[in-house]
């Protein structure tokens, strides 16, 4: 039977559109939809069971593959299958789920998994600027109890002109590059990198995206009517008791806001956080305890947020004491490593990073290989969270999702600081060693003082705050709060993170957690994020006011030489033999690239000791030497033989000529030792091409004064010579002839 589709069109402009279609595919799924821009396939399916996790929280799973048969391309790898998510496909993992996962009902606990799949790539179209878009559809299309319609869109801008999902070459030319996600009312995340802009173009870059997403909203409610919006499905609700809860609140609200106004440090205060709980449970029975327990501390949570929300809006005063727009003290150190090419501490209250940096050359650079992208970074940053800089013990299982997101953002943060002609590939290591509040943000910090101390030219030192806001949509007050607390992220309507220089934005990541924030008060947050970051921007260059004029004597250091294609071979060698010995003689790393646009090949020479980096250099220079018609050169006698004598031309050693015995002077010389001997030094003069021999011709001779009266000798005719020579070769070839053949 042929399916039914039910189809939806988004028109973005200048001759794109984007499709939504249902109907077709994975109709066993409780929703599915392919939403196609250009060749761009995207197939997206939701499920989420009927029965309710034992849990006290939402199991969403939100999952991104691209498939590598959507761009005609193998796998790479032994088994030629997908298998482990790349750090881009995460990325986009973790821009759907920040949107999504809100708009969940707080107690719908069932295991729910958000599916998305490329299943045809085009070129021009970026994906994952379609996930979000796909996600909310498939969902609009289920009986999920969900909110509302999202989407999300990417937005650059190219020459002065915003513009909805550009496409790799625009995005290329873009200096704004920001995904953001909303709802028809109210933005929910925004993420991305800045060419140093102001607060008010990026305000101004949101405005534009959720005008949009407004429109792909409503094309996913026209879709669900024409389809036939399916019941919200009935589940089983967390168990409410209001007594119970005002109970637990007066027993628990004011002497949470007396230690919260108290301001101490996290330990102590979580201490007596947690004594007051205990006060409070065992303030009921044991039966009550038995039947309420969970709720008790439900409501206690309940209590806490709204004691320290309400200390901060009616006090200005925050858990540690200090006021709003406070920042944290610093203290900061370079050169902490003593083996690394850089390294650096950074610590912001009870918060801290180390970060290292490792200079190499483009065989290190990291390998980008996805359907939608190939290509390399010769920048890259690590961001590594232990469990111990929480105080806790837990397994590690590898890398976290959340881990690649935050390196994600300081690597965005700071990459766009590291010049063009930067000669190495630059790894950054952030080693989180301790954590309350934005560990991202002292990555940023580490990292850039690292680098400087590493002697990566730096066009300017890169900071970051992290941001909080609290909001009474009842009283109309809000407090905007610097450098929050990992608690005031947790309880807050808003967490913001925004990096940048003097001159502008580097980079952000935003997730709104209330609805209708005005872009008055966005634009407050930032400029005070603003206040913030040039703070924080001080305290590092007081610590390193400039990159190091270069590397570290321990640190490689990097030469680059281009050379024309036609001498790669020559520096090669058969098999490699040539390279591979100059490496091992002068301790250096050789790579070499081959340029395809302009036929050259890049050279770059690794080392730490100038002389073998020296070294390398000559022998290139030795393997590009040519000499011109005319010239004089400076030559060593390096072989004697009958007929002439061999030299090496000082200028390029290992360039070797015959100067034959005819040219060391204008006399008839019998001996070549009467003239030259070895390790003789003089000059001669480049002929070029000598056309009976074919080879170089170089005179020693013809830089001397011819003596007086001196007559050459006219050229010998080698005519006779060459006759007799032909008949002695035909002779040769009769008597060949005339040989009886063995069989």
């Amino acid at each position: 039977m042929i399916p039914k589709v039910f189809r939806e069109v988004i028109d973005l402009g200048d001759g794109r559109e984007i499709s939504i279609e249902t109907g077709k595919l994975a109709k066993q799924a409780h929703g599915s939809v392919v939403v196609q821009s250009g060749k761009c396939m995207l197939l997206c399916t939701v499920v989420s069971n009927y029965k309710q996790s034992d849990v006290d929280f939402l199991p969403l799973t939100v999952d991104y593959r691209e498939k590598f048969a959507a761009a005609g391309r193998y796998p790479g790898g032994f088994f030629k299958r997908e298998a482990r998510p790349s750090d881009g496909e995460v990325l986009t993992m973790r821009l759907v789920d920040r949107v999504l996962r809100p708009l969940f009902p707080k107690d719908y606990h069932s295991e729910t998994q958000v599916m998305i799949q490329l299943m045809s790539h085009d070129e021009d179209v970026m994906p994952d600027a379609m996930a979000g878009l796909a996600a909310s559809a498939a969902i609009q299309l289920s009986d999920f109890p969900f909110e509302c319609p999202i989407s999300e869109v990417r937005v650059g801008r190219v020459n002065g002109e915003f513009v909805i999902n550009p496409s790799f070459a625009q995005l290329k030319e873009s200096d704004i590059d920001m995904v953001i996600g909303a709802s028809a009312d109210s933005v929910m995340m925004v993420e991305g990198e800045m060419d140093e802009i102001s607060e008010e173009e990026m305000t101004e870059a949101i405005k534009f995206a959720h005008e949009a997403i407004k429109v792909q909203c409503a094309a996913q409610v026209r879709l669900a009517e024409s389809f036939g919006k399916k019941e919200v499905r009935e589940y089983e609700p967390e168990r409410e008791d209001e007594d119970l809860a005002k109970k637990v609140h007066a027993l628990a609200y004011d002497k949470v806001y007396e230690i919260a106004k108290a301001g101490s440090a996290k330990h102590e205060r979580s201490a007596a956080f947690d004594a007051i709980k205990e006060e409070v449970i065992a303030s009921f029975s044991e039966e009550e305890q038995e039947e309420y327990g969970g709720l008790i501390s439900k409501y206690f949570y309940k209590a806490e947020k709204n004691a320290v929300r309400d200390l901060t809006l009616n006090e200005g005063l925050r858990l540690d004491g200090r006021k709003t727009n406070e920042i944290r003290p610093i203290w900061c150190e370079v050169d902490y490593l003593p083996s690394t090419h850089g390294s650096a501490i950074f610590t912001r209250g009870e918060t801290q990073a180390l970060a290292t940096v490792t200079l190499g050359t483009s065989r290190d650079a990291n390998q980008i290989d996805m359907p939608s992208q190939e290509g390399e970074e010769r920048f890259y940053l690590h961001y590594n969270f232990p469990p111990f800089s929480t105080g806790e013990a837990r397994p590690i299982r590898g890398t976290s999702r959340r881990e690649v997101g935050h390196g994600n953002l300081a690597q965005r943060a700071l990459k766009g600081m590291v010049p063009e002609d930067c000669p190495y590939t630059v790894r950054v290591v952030s080693e989180v060693l301790e954590s309350n509040g934005s560990s991202s943000m002292a990555t940023v910090c580490s990292g850039t003082m690292a680098l400087m101390d590493a002697g990566v030219q730096l066009k300017k030192p890169v900071s970051g705050i992290a941001m909080g806001l609290i909001t009474d949509t009842e009283s109309g007050k809000y407090a905007v709060l610097s450098d929050i607390l990992g608690d005031e992220d947790h309880l807050g309507d808003m967490d913001f993170k925004v990096t940048g220089t003097a001159d502008g934005i580097t980079a952000c990541q935003m997730d709104i957690k209330v609805k209708g924030l005005s872009y008055e008060i966005l634009v407050k947050a930032l400029k005070q994020a603003r206040d913030g970051r040039l703070h924080i921007l001080e305290k590092l260059v007081e610590t390193i006011d400039a990159p190091r004029e270069d590397v570290k004597p321990h640190a490689p250091k990097m030469v680059t030489r281009i050379i024309p294609n036609e001498f790669i071979g020559a520096l090669i060698g058969p098999g490699g033999k040539v390279i591979q010995e100059l490496q091992k003689e002068t301790k250096t790393t050789i790579v070499i690239n081959e340029d395809p646009v302009t036929e050259e090949g890049i050279v770059e020479i690794l080392g730490t000791n100038q002389a073998g980096i020296d070294a390398v250099l000559a022998k290139i220079d030795s393997l590009m030497f040519k000499p011109e018609v005319g010239s004089v050169y400076e030559v060593k006698v390096i072989k004697m033989l009958d007929f002439g004598a061999v030299v090496e031309y000082m200028d390029a050693p290992g360039n070797e000529v015959l100067l034959h015995v005819s040219e060391l002077a204008w006399e008839r010389t019998e001996n070549v030792s009467d003239v030259v001997n070895m390790g003789d030094v003089f000059d001669v003069k480049y002929f070029g091409l000598d056309p009976r021999t074919k080879k170089d011709k170089v005179s020693r001779k013809a830089l001397l004064p011819k003596p007086e009266g001196f007559k050459e000798r006219p050229p010998r005719d080698n005519s006779d010579n060459r006759r007799r020579d032909d008949r002695r070769g035909n002779d040769r070839n009769r008597d060949r002839d005339r040989k009886p053949r063995r069989d």
